[in-house]
């Protein structure tokens, strides 16, 4: 049986890298023995390891371990520091939008669609309630309109559905492509902007909660205004040290909950609670960005804001998880409308090969490209 020699410095950093733990050593018994040198695997055993670990086979074969790092500008921070090496997850799901967004943009210049006029067109210096108030204006966000709805999930639909009426591609997905086994995780990051003027693209992480999922798209949204591309932890309880997430920050929090609003609105005599609660609900926005707009509006101090912020944390984290519900199940919501649509009807006009759309839209079946065909209206 012929073996393979790899380093096993190699081994180790690619199951580091994948993030599956005790998981992979189950899965290959002899792991151990090949990390300490005393074996070699074959080659399939490394090609299967590799595909397990979600690296390439070629990086194996290194003299050691590449160091990887986010290929767009990084802005994630974890407690004020800058965060460890990416993960394959992170790492995969932007390489697999710049794919999608490459081909977008190849399809929209054979269109002949025009460049989008939001893309680029503020800078930092602007002034954050009037780019705020003109983002909601492009995208048609009323505040009104926003207040009637029911739940989160549809205030987050109804939001989506704007900014891809803007020519935004938006794409929420809580794993890696189609991969339901690739869970992303929200403390790496909430999302991404690949600012483009043909293919402008916002990917948020589908695992976080929905609430949280509103910030996110509204602060990418921001980037693109700002015609920057960048990945983001984006809270709107932090202060970023860096001037573009501080700007996008504060425009996300004044898209979605005008100061003026919450002045107007905050009632100082009940208690913070219940009227965290309420406002919550009616901007349909996270409870920890609610209390961030009462303390910018003065209703709390810097002290009586983080004391709260704590205890509300707190009190979330033991709150027991929910799944994301089917609406960021469906293919549909993951690739994106927009993108989705188009790439269907080029398939079956000819002009995309099912090889390439399947791997766009990461999976192998017909009767699956079927499926989101017909939920998109695209008939066959």
């Amino acid at each position: 049986m012929n073996r393979v020699a790899v380093k096993p410095e190699l081994l180790r950093w690619a199951w580091e890298r994948s993030g599956r733990g005790t998981e992979l050593a189950d899965r290959f018994p002899k792991l151990g023995a090949w990390e300490r040198g005393e074996l070699q695997p074959t080659l399939k055993q490394l090609e299967q390891f590799a595909k397990a670990t979600y690296t390439p086979v070629g990086y194996l074969f290194l003299r050691e371990p590449p160091v990887e790092r986010v290929p767009i500008p990084d802005f994630r921070t974890i407690a004020g520091t800058s965060t460890a090496r990416p993960s394959a997850d992170l790492l995969d799901t932007i390489y697999l939008c710049q794919q999608r967004q490459e081909w977008y943009r190849d399809f929209a210049r054979t269109m002949g669609e025009a460049p989008s006029a939001l893309v680029g067109s503020a800078r930092v210096a602007d002034d954050v309630v009037a780019t705020a108030s003109a983002m909601r204006r492009a995208l048609g966000f009323d505040l009104d309109e926003r207040r009637q709805l029911p739940t989160w999930t549809e205030a987050l639909r109804r939001f989506t559905e704007q900014a891809d009426g803007a020519g935004i591609l938006v794409m929420v997905s809580g794993v890696v492509g189609s991969n339901n086994r690739r869970k992303l995780d929200p403390d790496e990051f909430r999302g991404f902007a690949l600012a483009d003027a043909l293919a402008p693209l916002v990917f948020v992480n589908g695992a976080d909660t929905k609430a949280a999922q509103m910030f996110t798209l509204a602060h990418e949204l921001a980037h693109l205004w700002l015609g920057q591309t960048a990945v983001s932890d984006a809270q709107a309880s932090e202060v970023p040290r860096h001037d573009v997430e501080s700007w996008c920050n504060r425009v996300a929090a004044e898209f979605l909950v005008p100061l003026a609003s919450v002045r107007a609105t905050y009632d100082r005599s009940a208690a913070l609670e219940a009227e965290v609660d309420r406002l919550a609900r009616r901007f349909k926005v996270s409870t920890l960005v609610t209390l961030r707009r009462i303390h910018d509006a003065g209703g709390l101090s810097r002290q009586q804001f983080w004391d709260a912020y704590r205890d509300e944390l707190e009190r979330l984290r033991a709150l027991p998880k929910t799944s994301g519900g089917d609406f960021y199940l469906t293919l549909g919501a993951r690739a994106g409308k927009t993108f989705a649509t188009a790439l269907v009807v080029s398939t079956l006009e000819g002009r995309t090969s099912f090889t390439e759309a399947f791997r766009l839209l990461g999976f192998k079946k017909m009767a699956t490209f079927r499926e989101l065909g017909e939920s998109l209206g695209v008939a066959f």
